[in-house]
């Protein structure tokens, strides 16, 4: 066997996140940014590391995520995918990149063709659902991202909890669903309450990934430096600081691995009321 073969048949894939789903294994997502922590998150077990637009806020020190552009993220992914091994390289699309689904389209197809990715993130639904359907017909994997959006945090007032109330919760229903028919190979549920998440896992086809929503969720995905204690400013609640608990980077990583894949992270006061 070639190495380059070998290679291929050691790494994640997304139908082995669907398998994951279907055998009730969780699925453990975390963020990277560069090469060196991207190789210790591999190695620690973790499923998909996304390179998120989250570093304009944790890497650039920005306010929100707005700032972020494509040039940004095609850096940091490429770094981010030397690196990795084993996980599946997902990156965001960010904000304004996919404003019509021809720009979608350029800045994905750059994502995945210079700088290693195998799947792109976009927030939201309404035009998002058929910017969608237009990635996937022209083979681009694409995961949605629906609750707390964080580039939607001017229209929010900040970032706030959503689908607290029922109507809500059946408009993100009715999006998630809409999104998987477009065809988005992975849902990531953000702030949402609890038991609305582990509803709706249940009624989708494809896994759903919550940041913030409880442990019904199929898998959990945490930015790497909230997971860490480093980050600066107030740490999400949702989040936990592994790092202070076990004393080392490896030794937080694994715990984290371990720690979702048996359902012990989130625990209750990890949650959105």
């Amino acid at each position: 066997m070639s190495y380059a073969v070998e290679q291929a048949t050691r790494a994640l894939g997304i139908p082995s996140l669907i398998a994951m789903k279907q055998a009730h294994e969780k699925i453990v997502v975390l963020t990277a940014y560069d090469a060196s922590f991207a190789a210790r998150v591999d190695a620690a077990g973790v499923d998909v590391v996304l390179v998120g637009d989250s570093l304009g806020m944790v890497i650039q020190g920005e306010r929100s995520t707005l700032p972020v552009t494509v040039e940004h993220m095609l850096y940091h992914c490429r770094a981010v995918s030397r690196a990795v091994r084993r996980a599946v390289v997902m990156a965001d699309l960010p904000f304004l990149s996919f404003a019509t689904p021809e720009r979608a389209l350029d800045a994905a197809g750059r994502l995945l063709a210079e700088a290693g990715a195998s799947m792109v993130k976009l927030e939201g639904a309404g035009p998002v659902i058929e910017t969608t359907r237009f990635l996937v017909e022209r083979e681009v994997p694409v995961c949605a991202h629906l609750g707390l959006t964080p580039q939607s945090v001017l229209r929010f007032g900040g970032f706030k909890a959503q689908a607290k109330q029922a109507e809500a919760q059946a408009q993100l229903r009715a999006d998630a669903k809409a999104l998987q028919q477009a065809g988005a190979s992975l849902l990531v549920l953000e702030c949402v309450p609890a038991d609305f998440a582990r509803s709706l896992s249940a009624e989708l086809a494809i896994p759903v990934i919550g940041i913030g929503a409880g442990a019904g969720c199929d898998g959990q995905v945490l930015v790497l430096y909230d997971m860490l204690g480093i980050t600066t400013g107030r740490r999400p609640r949702f989040s936990k600081d592994f790092l202070a608990e076990h004393g080392s980077i490896d030794a937080a990583l694994a715990a984290y691995v371990a720690d979702v894949r048996t359902g012990r992270f989130p625990a209750p006061e990890h949650e959105i009321a």
